[in-house]
């Protein structure tokens, strides 16, 4: 990379950085090409979101059509557009919860920010105002704006913001995986994750806590699939202390996991869910949150005394995003993708298991969502860590993958055929022999 003078504050990087970024120009299907004119395999649909890959035609002519309609309308002071007010009505039938209503924003992070928000709302209309604390997990991750980025469990967020504020709580990490959960049995693990919430809701009063926020697979988290017991124990605890249960789908929505949602496949009971990434495929900025129907009825009933919902944005339910929006749920349903992804993740989950021994010590996945784990004391290790260097090879091998912590996350578009998941699996294990071979006999 070639030394700049940096006019964009890019996020998720350190300003510090005084070479310039690598720079992607154009997209169709499951590749990209950057300003040099390379190509890549997309092995994690841009940030988990463009299931629908790139270039899909159908979608730019939605937003073309709708760009010359009707570009912009604000959904405000009870007024709003055709299109929002349609999106609206094709979640409700989508929807894998008794519906009330949606509301709708512009990225994860203001979905969260707004759920909770909802939350405090919903509370506040039954006169308990003293419920504003917001539980969630270590290492999950549910934005970075102040509200979202304070429900964050991953520090790298918090470092230099203040965050988390004092009203945010943490309970431990379900990972089976994790230094928690060694030496025990599936049911003990559980059983310790269920006590210590139990614990933490005796210790700060069930009367202050509002709603408890969990993604059904926590993505940025390195991908941590929670014991299948582990959520209706968790359900439970919450029913009986009436906190509100907000199922955080912005990755794992909309057929990653094999089916439309993952509160359908996991048999999840959420009071709100949060959604965005898949909801346009990323074609436009678009999020939502599903207000099932008990929040919902109070919190009209309760806005009579309250007064207006003082919350929103306003470019909540762009007429352009809500259009782009229909149709990618629309070719979702034509095309069957959750089928397709329920039909070929096997592919992608058997090539990532060939690789398990030498430094990978684990793999995991479910559906389109997969990670590969590296022992961080396995002999060879590279400077930086095994993750950024195996990532960083596979980009000079025409692959695109991300890294996060000691693993590499795989999130291929939906639309990708077994034939492509295949050579994504073969760049991987390529990319990954060689930093391999090179880090084990490399002079010492």
């Amino acid at each position: 990379m070639t030394p700049h003078h940096p006019t964009l504050l890019e996020p998720h990087t350190s300003p510090s950085l005084h070479t310039a970024p690598h720079v992607i120009v154009r997209g169709e299907g499951v590749r990209v090409w950057d300003s040099e004119g390379r190509s890549y395999l997309d092995g994690t649909s841009g940030m988990l979101c463009t299931n629908l890959g790139y270039s899909q035609p159908r979608l730019v002519q939605a937003a073309a059509r709708q760009m010359a309609k009707l570009p912009f309308f604000a959904s405000y002071a009870h007024r709003t557009n055709d299109v929002t007010l349609a999106l609206a009505d094709d979640l409700a039938r989508l929807s894998p919860i008794p519906m009330g209503r949606t509301f709708f924003a512009n990225s994860g992070s203001e979905a969260t920010d707004s759920a909770i928000k909802l939350a405090w709302y919903y509370h506040g209309c039954l006169g308990r105002r003293r419920r504003t604390k917001i539980l969630s997990q270590e290492r999950g991750y549910h934005g970075t704006t102040v509200a979202a980025g304070s429900a964050t469990g991953l520090d790298h967020v918090h470092k230099g913001f203040g965050l988390p504020l004092p009203s945010f709580l943490k309970v431990a990490c379900p990972d089976p995986n994790g230094p928690q959960a060694e030496g025990l049995t599936e049911e003990q693990f559980v059983e310790r994750l269920v006590s210590g919430l139990e614990q933490l809701i005796e210790a700060e009063g069930a009367s202050t806590i509002a709603a408890f926020i969990a993604e059904p697979i926590l993505g940025a988290g390195g991908v941590v699939i929670p014991p299948p017991s582990y959520y209706p124990r968790v359900q439970e605890v919450l029913a009986r202390h009436d906190i509100l249960f907000v199922v955080d789908e912005v990755v794992t929505a909309f057929g990653r996991t094999g089916a439309m949602f993952a509160t359908t496949e996991f048999g999840l009971s959420p009071d709100l869910i949060t959604l965005a990434k898949g909801l346009s495929s990323a074609y436009a900025p678009i999020s939502a949150v599903m207000v099932g129907r008990r929040v919902a009825d109070t919190i009209a009933k309760g806005s009579a005394t309250i007064g207006a919902f003082g919350h929103g944005f306003t470019y909540s339910g762009h007429p352009l995003a809500s259009a782009v929006a229909r149709e990618a749920l629309a070719v979702l349903v034509d095309e069957d993708l959750p089928g397709h992804v329920r039909d070929t993740a096997p592919l992608l989950l058997k090539g990532l298991e060939r690789l398990r021994g030498d430094a990978v010590s684990d793999v995991r996945g479910y559906g389109f969502l997969a990670a590969v784990t590296f022992a961080p004391d396995a002999v060879g290790r590279p400077a930086d860590g095994w993750a950024p260097a195996v990532m960083a090879r596979a980009a000079d091998n025409g692959l695109l993958v991300r890294a996060s912590g000691d693993s590499i996350v795989f999130a291929p578009p939906l639309v990708s055929t077994a034939a492509e998941i295949q050579l994504m699996l073969d760049l991987f294990e390529k990319s990954y022999r060689s930093v391999l071979m090179e880090t084990r006999f490399a002079p010492r």
